[in-house]
């Protein structure tokens, strides 16, 4: 069901960036791995920024790192700077509080975004808790926990762009893990009201057996083993006494046996036992 979430994150954050930057921009889910928290923060490139969020309904944390490409690229287009075609010179220094200031809002946008997304499966509201720039400052779980690592690639115009990535340790996940599991069918989370419909109705097209239970009648072992060709079983009931109507082990309804021509049949006598929920 991830896939699903991150998906119609993409759809929307390309739509939501697109109008914060007023720039053409389209994001897409370059991958999406589970890898141990501590080998993450040994991958992170130096100089980076890193935003702790909290996620409100599940209380626990999770993280997005933004590369120094897509910090660059952002910047300069919020600040009005010059197109060009060539790529944007990434520089080893560490960032200002406005290039912090414009990142925090960026993030902030993909953070409601996000919310957004996973709110047809479970309500979730992400808040910016801080924001670090070096990565053992950043811890939101223990070094060897499991955690999701979903990389996102956002391309702008003028081969400007680069990787914002979102970490969720598998604890944030865990209070929303059965809905997760559950198979995903069609563009709509929950009661599919079409396939109902139509399951509805071939079910009252389908042949089933049914069968006229007499009453029982006990007899000895002795007396079974004893059964010839053309002998006769006398049963313990009058005839006009009730049949039971059985389907497998169900129970329908009772009914008097009759005859139609040359055909035994039965006259129902009330409507077929439904069974109540407790």
């Amino acid at each position: 069901m991830l896939e699903v979430v991150f998906d119609r994150l993409v759809r929307q954050l390309s739509t939501s960036l697109r109008n914060f930057t007023s720039e053409n921009v389209d994001v897409s889910l370059e991958s999406m791995v589970s890898i141990r928290f501590d080998d993450y923060l040994n991958s992170i490139p130096l100089p980076a920024l890193l935003i702790v969020f909290r996620a409100v309904e599940w209380e626990n944390f999770g993280m997005v790192t933004v590369d120094s490409s897509q910090i660059y690229s952002m910047v300069d287009i919020l600040l009005g700077g010059r197109k060009s075609h060539k790529p944007i010179r990434v520089e080893g220094r560490p960032y200002t509080t406005i290039e912090q200031e414009l990142v925090k809002r960026m993030v902030n946008v993909l953070l409601t975004d996000m919310g957004t997304a996973f709110e047809p499966l479970s309500p979730a509201t992400f808040h910016f808790d801080r924001l670090e720039t070096n990565p053992r400052f950043a811890t939101i779980t223990r070094p060897g926990n499991p955690a999701l690592l979903v990389r996102l690639r956002v391309d702008m115009m003028d081969d400007r762009g680069g990787m914002v990535e979102i970490l969720l340790p598998h604890t944030t996940l865990e209070p929303i893990r059965d809905l997760l599991l559950q198979m995903f069918m069609g563009e709509n989370f929950g009661q599919d009201t079409v396939w109902e419909k139509h399951l509805g109705k071939e079910l009252k097209s389908t042949e089933i057996e049914i069968e006229a239970i007499l009453p029982p009648k006990m007899m000895t072992l002795k007396d079974v083993m004893g059964f010839q060709v053309g002998k006769t079983v006398l049963l313990d009931c009058e005839p006009d006494e009730d049949v039971i109507l059985r389907c497998g082990s169900i129970e329908l309804t009772t009914a008097t046996l009759g005859k139609v021509g040359d055909s035994i049949a039965v006259s129902l006598n009330s409507s077929v036992k439904r069974k109540t929920k407790d």
